[in-house]
């Protein structure tokens, strides 16, 4: 799927996307049940890209160090939150291939409580969802763990005279 930088601009401005929250406690996390919801998350990007859409698809576990994953879909590995910089990098004339970007957002994740990462194009994930579907597994169980042993830096207080 490819698609121009105005267009997409407008399309997320106008929430023109596909949306999905699942909302799980990380008690109730079992491999089977991950396996599950990505093979889903993975299953309504395809759907997406078969309709010309683009997709939002979130993944929120709470417990004592909340954290969401989020499929998007987007030209550069910018979050919808951030939708009006992508002119910054791309041109009005050409068409860019839509990619489908991981993220993960939590305070425990690093300092900026956020990471994206490329997952695949979505012509590669249509041709093979079963393949990604075991990719986003790996992926969010890394994410999970990274967050479970994570170390908040200590804060340097300035010693006064």
């Amino acid at each position: 799927m490819k698609i121009k930088q105005e267009e997409i601009t407008k399309k997320i401005e106008e929430q023109d996307y596909l949306q999905d929250l699942e909302t799980i406690k990380y008690s109730e996390i079992t491999k089977t049940k991950l396996k599950n919801i990505a093979t889903k998350m993975i299953n309504e990007a395809v759907q997406a890209f078969k309709h010309d859409s683009l997709i939002q698809t979130q993944l929120a576990i709470s417990g004592r160090r909340p954290m969401t994953f989020a499929l998007e879909s987007n030209i550069i590995n910018l979050p919808f939150a951030n939708y009006k910089k992508i002119s910054n990098f791309c041109n009005n004339e050409d068409e860019y291939e839509v990619n489908i970007y991981f993220e993960t957002i939590s305070e425990y994740v690093n300092v900026s409580h956020f990471r994206i990462d490329i997952l695949g194009s979505s012509d590669e994930i249509v041709a093979d969802p079963e393949k990604y579907s075991a990719l986003l597994v790996k992926a969010i169980e890394e994410k999970i763990e990274v967050i479970r042993n994570y170390q908040k830096p200590e804060t340097k207080t300035k010693k006064t005279k």
